[in-house]
């Protein structure tokens, strides 16, 4: 189960004698505990938003004055709560602050990630086999990053151009086939690999037969995933059985 560890400092207390972070972060991010995690600005630097009445209210600074403050935060996956309190307790924070542990909301998110990650790898399929342009870009982020041999293509604009030439190239549907596809998601981003076999007719003729290595960053834009960096390669090995 994953949980929120909020890092509470103390703008009172001495920090002369606090023991580094960085072993606690490296000894728990080796053992697969520690996900995420970052330093946060003082408070000073925060700015505070309500809405009343329709109006935005912004103040300069945090919602509260209080001597203790979120100095950071880190995203632990632990197997009970009382694993996470122990590696809470051992943050160096802890001996000057204060350390919040909060599980998170209980929902089947990786699982549902899985599901909706190889959902938009077979509308990907089905929009190649369609050879429609728009269909397939709609797979992608607007800043996609797309690495195909030595050419790199920054935007869906330029990846339009791409597509439209590859479907230029061909007659009749276009295959795709995935061969392979394992995917890990982790928070809002995934990565996926797959090895695909593209088949089809080229226009003066010739067969089509190409097994290329996929690299995929996919990133959660709220309601769905999108592709948002994609490397094709070829294999050292190419697959020797095609039929």
């Amino acid at each position: 189960m994953k949980y929120m560890l909020l890092v509470c400092g103390d703008d009172t207390a001495d920090a002369s004698g606090m023991a580094p972070v960085e072993p606690w972060v490296e000894e728990l991010g080796d053992r697969g505990v520690r996900l995420h995690g970052h330093r946060l600005a003082l408070p000073a630097e925060a700015v505070t938003v309500r809405v009343r009445g329709g109006e935005v209210l912004r103040t300069d600074g945090p919602f509260a004055e209080t001597k203790e403050y979120v100095a950071g935060f880190d995203i632990l996956e632990c197997d009970t709560l009382e694993e996470a309190v122990e590696a809470a307790a051992r943050h160096p924070v802890a001996t000057i602050g204060a350390m919040e542990v909060r599980p998170f909301w209980p929902m089947d998110g990786e699982e549902d990630a899985d599901a909706e990650i190889r959902a938009l790898d077979a509308e990907l399929t089905e929009a190649v086999r369609a050879r429609d342009v728009d269909r397939v870009l709609a797979c992608y982020a607007p800043d996609v990053v797309a690495f195909a041999g030595d050419a790199e293509r920054f935007g869906t604009a330029a990846l339009r151009k791409a597509v439209e030439g590859a479907f230029a190239g061909v007659t009749g549907p276009l295959i795709r086939e995935v061969l392979e596809f394992r995917v890990h998601v982790d928070e809002s981003i995934a990565f996926g690999h797959a090895l695909v076999r593209l088949r089809g007719t080229r226009t003066d003729g010739r067969p089509l037969d190409d097994v290329l290595r996929v690299t995929t960053g996919y990133r959660n834009a709220g309601l769905r995933w999108l592709i948002v960096h994609e490397h094709l390669s070829t294999p050292a090995e190419k697959t020797e059985d095609r039929s």
